[in-house]
């Protein structure tokens, strides 16, 4: 269980990209603690996170890059128990950070079984192009900001509908969505070899860069309108000039790849998820700094 190979498996360094989820969700809560901030890193980002990444490698048993490794090592049975242990891990630490917060425990417990649904094989939601995009920018976007939010003020669940946490975390869902099928670019021989027809192999090449540059254009507008609503319009443009790198990035690749299919590679793939969690990551550490005395002037607690 602790050999080398399958500490590498949990790719704990890829929870970097997600990152820019978690700072999003503080932007939104009006009751922070440096216990709180510390305790839901932990466990997302070095538990939970990290035994996803080990259990969807563990079934999948890719021999080609995958996110965040190059070359990944075979796998064995080790590897599924890490898997087990960090999950046990990273919930037992939110029980102690946040104990008698039983609507955070039990939304931590969703994301966990949503993200085993994903590669276990008796259910295998990879294998459905839609419902594996829709279920996994769901949780790992929505999810986890409403899932942040319960956890650093514990409030009721019934709070997530409301319009100033009810919008943010389906924006954080839409920049996911778009996102999705480009990280699963370099993998169509792989996936289809399983019989995992993704959505990027629906799409194509071509069609998964049109999809996710005309969703990402509509979940920055999204982002815009909000920022605009509920902060001021200044930070809706601050937030289009942080992305500006992303969008550069991502056209110059796009007409390399409408030359060269094969520079939709895992080099590029990964250069953009650091590029753009870099830049996501950045802005709304920016929106948190600021955020909770404008919150609190427009009265949206």
């Amino acid at each position: 269980m602790f050999k080398r190979s399958n500490w590498l498996h949990l790719r704990i360094h890829f929870s970097y990209f997600l990152l820019p989820i978690y700072l999003f969700s503080l932007s939104i809560s009006p009751n922070l603690s440096e216990a709180g901030l510390l305790g839901l890193f932990v466990v997302f980002h070095l538990f939970i996170y990290p035994a996803s990444n080990a259990y969807n490698s563990f079934y999948d048993k890719d021999e080609k890059s995958i996110g965040g490794l190059k070359n990944p090592p075979p796998v064995d049975k080790g590897l599924y128990w890490l898997a087990q242990l960090f999950d046990l891990i990273g919930l037992l630490v939110a029980f102690i950070y946040f104990p008698g917060n039983y609507t955070l425990m039990a939304m931590l417990l969703a994301y966990v079984i949503a993200s085993r649904a994903y590669s276990n094989p008796r259910i295998r939601l990879k294998k459905y192009p839609f419902t594996s995009w829709l279920i996994a920018g769901f949780f790992q976007g929505a999810w986890v900001v409403w899932l942040v939010y319960i956890g650093l003020n514990d409030f009721p669940f019934a709070n997530v509908f409301r319009p100033h946490v009810l919008i943010p975390g389906l924006l954080a869902s839409a920049i996911l969505w778009g996102s999705y099928p480009m990280t699963q670019i370099y993998q169509h021989e792989e996936d289809a070899k399983r019989g995992d027809i993704t959505l990027s192999i629906k799409l194509g090449v071509k069609g998964t860069f049109l999809f996710t540059g005309v969703f990402f254009g509509l979940a920055s507008l999204g982002y815009v309108l909000y920022f605009n609503e509920f902060f001021s319009l200044n930070y809706g443009l601050i937030f289009l000039v942080a992305m500006s790198p992303v969008i550069i990035f991502f056209t110059q690749w796009f007409f390399k790849a409408l030359k060269d299919e094969s520079k939709a590679d895992y080099s590029n793939t990964m250069r953009l998820n650091w590029i753009s969690a870099t830049c996501l990551g950045g802005f709304f550490l920016y929106l948190f700094l600021h955020s909770t005395n404008i919150l609190s002037v427009v009265g949206v607690y």
